[in-house]
Parts: C-alpha cells; structure tokens; sequence
C-alpha cells in the first residue's frame, strides 16, 4: 500500500455519525493524529493504531501548526496508513489547507475525507432549518476567530449580508460577536441559537435574540456554534421577555450516548 496521509473528518461528536470510509480508514490505521475533542468510541475504532493528541482548544496550551504538519510529513515516511483525525469536516475550519500544503511540498501522497460540520448537526439538533424556502435562500459559515499575524477578517460583513448564518468557535467573544453584528446592520432583535456539543447526549440548546448573545454564550463550556437568521424567530420570540429559556425537548431521532468527552 501507497504510503498516505488521510485527513478525516470525524464529524460533530456522536461516533455514529462518523461515514463509513472514515471507520474503515481508522480501522486500518498505522498512526492516528487526533483533535482535542474526538469522542473516546471514536479513537477506539483505530484498535491497532499508535495515537497522538495534536488538538487546538482556546486558552489551553496546543500544538503548534507547523509541529503537526512535520510530524505528519515524518509519519507518513514510517507508516503505511496516516490518520489525521480532524472535528467536524477538515475543510471547515479545520487548518486542513496548510497541512495539504505542506504535504503536498515534501510530496507525500494525502486524501481527504469529509465528515458533518457542526452547524449541520446543530441545525439537525433543533429541527430547524439552515435553508428556508421564502425565508433564508443564503447561509454564511464564519469564525471571528484569527490566527497571529493574519489580517482581520470581514466575517460581520459576509454574515450581515446572508440570510442566516453559522458562527463557529465564538462563544468566548460573544460581547464582541453582537456588537459587530448589530454595527454591521443586524437588528438587535435577530432571532439566534446557541448549540452545545451537538450530536451528543449532554447536548444543550437556548433560543434568544442577538443582543442577549453575550449573557447566554458565558452559560457554555462546551464547543458551541452559533446560528442566526429568521427561520428561529418563533423559538427566540417565546423567550425574548424572560431573557433566556432553555429548550430541553427531545430533538428528532436523538441518538443516546453513553459515554462523554
């Protein structure tokens, strides 16, 4: 077998959730490379595999991009079968692109194999739509967040100008998150959701409006997304004038788990 490095997606968290090429791929894998927060069921599926975290969490000490992307380089000169697993899907957010560059410069073979990106399985979670016919025909899927010495991104902009939207990794700046929005044409009044560890039993969802986004996001500990738009005005408005309810409803087909991050 071709020696490859395979960057996979592991999807939202539920490890049933994961596809079918990826359970095959970490079943088969030599070494795996893993993010902070891949399920435990999920790394248990690479029973033959040497595993090493590499995972990125704010605030907490992580390993440097350039470190992960030489080990790689290094495994796949050892290794037949290189898994690195990624959250979600590696192409959203998920510094695929500068492990495929530096792969693709020491000329060592990689494929990519998609998973389900948080605010699917968010929106999944709430049986609500990110697309709405009539209501939300566009989605923009952001992150305030930069790495050192990138340029500002215009991701207020890209999200005002949608019909709804998905903020990724932002629950720590959400004071500034609402602000942006608001400066950037938002209403103060735009229906949103908070989605915690979606897929996942201890998930939590809240429904409010944009201006109380900064008092319900210090609730979270856990990875959240967030989403925006009109299709959640029903839910936002039942809580608007008790500030914040939390939706403890079964969502459709939720899956049990019996393990946690």
């Amino acid at each position: 077998m071709t020696n490859t490095v395979y960057l996979v997606g592991a999807g939202p968290g539920a490890p049933d959730l994961l596809t079918l090429r990826a359970a095959k791929l970490l079943a088969a894998a030599d070494i795996v490379f893993h993010d902070a927060l891949v399920h435990p069921d999920t790394l248990a599926l690479a029973e033959h595999a040497e595993k090493i975290a590499v995972g990125k969490r704010c605030g907490k000490h992580s390993t440097a991009q350039r470190f992960i992307n030489k080990r790689l380089i290094d495994a796949a000169r050892a290794y037949a079968v290189v898994v690195r697993l990624k959250g979600g899907d590696p192409m959203l957010f998920g510094r695929a692109q500068e492990e495929i560059t530096a792969l693709e410069a020491a000329g060592v073979r990689y494929e990519v194999v998609p998973g389900i990106t948080a605010a699917l399985a968010a929106s999944a979670e709430l049986g609500i739509s990110l697309t709405q016919r009539g209501v939300a025909r566009s989605v923009a899927l952001v992150t305030p967040r930069v790495g050192e010495g990138e340029r500002p991104s215009e991701w207020a902009r890209s999200l005002a100008n949608a019909d709804a939207g998905a903020i990724y990794m932002g629950a720590g700046q959400a004071a500034q998150i609402a602000a942006a929005l608001i400066a950037a044409g938002k209403p103060a009044t735009t229906p949103i959701a908070i989605v915690e560890s979606a897929s996942l039993a201890e998930s939590r969802r809240v429904f409010a409006t944009l201006d109380l986004l900064p008092r319900l996001a210090s609730q979270f500990s856990g990875p959240a997304v967030i989403l925006i738009g009109p299709q959640f005005r029903a839910r936002a408005q039942s809580v608007r004038n008790s500030a914040v309810e939390e939706d403890s409803a079964p969502a459709p087909c939720r899956r049990a788990q019996s393990n946690t991050d």
